[in-house]
């Protein structure tokens, strides 16, 4: 029983056991710190009574840090060497689920070397690409998978419905 609340006491100190103060997230508000509001003075009283020995609401230490001072600034966005904002996202996969995706309104795409385009819900075949030399792709279970290799621009054509839809996917 011993080595078991030793155990249990050296975990706690390994994992800072107390109240050690931390900084927020950055997507998060730092802390505001609230102070006690003083209650109004009670007039002089009147007769010869000694004073009064109670006290107002004190507030309870506390372990957090005061909030900073300095106002926090939005980072700006990382930008192209031309100067415009970069939209473009990295070497990610980007899920197309044909069931729950208008494809009328994804009309272009810009991916980093190396992405993965998987569209799912469509049968073998049906995906093309008017580059190959651009691309890699493979086809499982419904599912199509076209990774981006070489930089350049690719147009993925999506048969659905009887409709064609295609998507300008820029590769950088």
């Amino acid at each position: 029983m011993t080595i078991l609340a030793v155990v249990l006491a050296a975990a706690v100190t390994a994992c800072g056991g107390g109240d050690v103060p931390v900084s927020p997230l950055p997507v998060q508000p730092p802390p505001v710190a609230t102070a006690p509001t003083p209650e109004p003075s009670a007039p002089a009283p009147t007769s010869a009574s000694p004073p009064s020995t109670t006290r107002g609401p004190v507030a309870a230490p506390t372990s957090r840090r005061p909030a900073p001072t300095t106002p926090t600034r939005t980072p700006a966005a990382t930008g192209s060497p031309t100067g415009r904002p970069d939209s473009c996202l990295g070497a990610i996969r980007y899920d197309l689920v044909l069931a729950e995706t208008e494809l009328a309104l994804v009309t272009s795409l810009c991916f980093a070397t190396g992405a993965v385009l998987r569209i799912i819900g469509i049968g073998p075949g049906e995906v093309t690409v008017d580059r190959e030399d651009l691309v890699s792709r493979s086809y499982e279970a419904g599912v199509v998978d076209i990774r981006f290799v070489r930089p350049g621009t690719v147009t993925v054509l999506i048969p659905q419905e009887g409709t064609t839809y295609p998507i300008t996917v820029v590769v950088r």
